[in-house]
């Protein structure tokens, strides 16, 4: 038995919930007891998306469940649809409903006819897996759904899919590709699955050029919009100056367009001048090797110590915070430990390390770390800026800034 004290890895449902809360003219509706939707309700909250008048349950009682009567939904979904008009009512089972077995989408189909709002059924009930596997689904539905079958192409827009507001920085890291896409090539962001984006959006989200996929969960999404509307796709999160530039280049290729050749000069020179860190890191190395962990979820895991390693830095640990199961072919040194006293035993034995992680493996380290908050859980406090990325060449400055302070510690 794997006892879990510090590090609770949130469900399938969890991840599900957070990115239709970012779907704008819509309403989610969980087929459950009221504790089940309303505990979360602060959570979501201090990941920066609106949940009032947008997250609603059925207040499902005993009788419903030893019955399986699902009155209490039929004329949940009428009234939300009365009283607030919605363009879409996402129906969720709850884990409650997901165990007696309730037939959400049946639900659904026969009641489409008594509603305007279009009905859509997410039948996880947080016994799939973690929210890795949720976002994967969630993103999915949402392409199945909601695009309309004839779509137009525009020109000069891009899309985005894998923005998780569950994800530190998420909203930044947005902010950032678009700043990249404009300044490169002067594109505009269509739709954003799932931040800030509406059901409209959604549902012409194949008249972008291309799709920017900046997590693998992204990935079955992107694959059914290219089989849908022929759109292509681009699935990597650029972290660094190098890897920003050959992340450019390669959406160029696609668009058929070079990227704006003053600011590939610019990060070009920034790559240059990394070089000195990592002179300094080999001087530094004769008195301590430099050294980092890097927690998180598995791209940004993965972008981050492929950045560390060129800057010097011998990445120790990569420690995934969710299961791989939605990974195509995940890297080999990339873990995701289950067991949390086998990950909080890693944590105490860490010593002059530089840690990018989340809020709780910080307070678990040793004070002689170097700690720099990159991921989920962030437990002091909500995020509130939306221009201060990890990724792309505004992430890199600050990283750079971070890595600096810590060689100094090594001196």
């Amino acid at each position: 038995m794997s006892l879990c004290r510090y590090l609770p890895v949130p469900s399938d449902r969890m991840g599900i919930i957070w990115s239709l809360l970012s779907v704008k003219d819509s309403i989610i509706l969980e087929y459950g007891p009221a504790g089940t939707t309303h505990f979360s309700m602060g959570f979501y909250g201090t990941l920066g998306v609106d949940w009032q008048h947008r997250l609603f349950t059925t207040h499902m009682n005993e009788d419903d469940v030893v019955m399986g009567d699902v009155t209490r939904l039929e004329e949940a979904i009428v009234e939300l649809d009365k009283s607030y008009e919605p363009k879409v009512i996402f129906v969720m089972a709850s884990s409650i409903s997901a165990v007696i077995g309730t037939d959400i989408k049946g639900v659904c189909n026969y009641m489409q006819k008594e509603v305007q709002a279009k009905l859509v059924a997410f039948e996880q009930g947080g016994f799939r897996g973690d929210y890795s596997i949720g976002l994967t689904e969630v993103y999915k539905l949402l392409v199945n759904n909601l695009p309309c079958k004839e779509q137009k192409k525009r020109k000069k827009v891009f899309n985005i899919i894998g923005a998780s507001m569950g994800s530190y920085r998420a909203a930044s890291d947005v902010w950032e590709l678009q700043n990249l896409m404009r300044e490169a090539f002067g594109y505009e962001l269509h739709t954003c699955l799932c931040h800030e984006t509406s059901v409209d959006e959604i549902g012409d989200i194949g008249t972008a050029e291309i799709n920017l996929v900046m997590r693998q969960e992204g990935l079955p999404a992107a694959e059914v919009l290219k089989n849908k509307f022929d759109m292509p796709f681009v699935v990597s999160a650029p972290y660094g100056y190098a890897a920003t530039l050959t992340w450019l280049e390669e959406v160029g290729k696609i668009l058929g367009q070079l990227p704006d050749v003053k600011m590939c000069a610019r990060l070009r020179l920034k790559a240059q001048n990394t070089a000195s860190l990592k002179m300094y890191a080999m001087m530094m190395g004769r008195k301590k090797t430099p050294q980092a962990a890097v927690i998180g979820e598995y791209d940004l895991v993965k972008g981050l110590s492929a950045f560390l390693r060129s800057v010097g830095i011998d990445v120790k640990y990569k420690l995934c915070s969710h299961s791989l199961k939605s990974i195509v072919e995940p890297e080999l040194d990339i873990q995701y430990i289950s067991v949390e006293k086998e990950k909080i035993d890693i944590l105490k034995k860490m010593q002059k390390t530089l840690v990018l992680a989340d809020d709780v493996s910080h307070r678990l380290c040793d004070s002689s770390n170097v700690v720099v908050r990159v991921s989920a859980p962030f437990i002091d406090g909500a995020q509130i800026a939306t221009h201060l990325p990890l990724l792309g060449e505004k992430g890199t400055d600050f990283l750079l800034e971070t890595i600096e302070a810590y060689y100094q510690t090594l001196a």
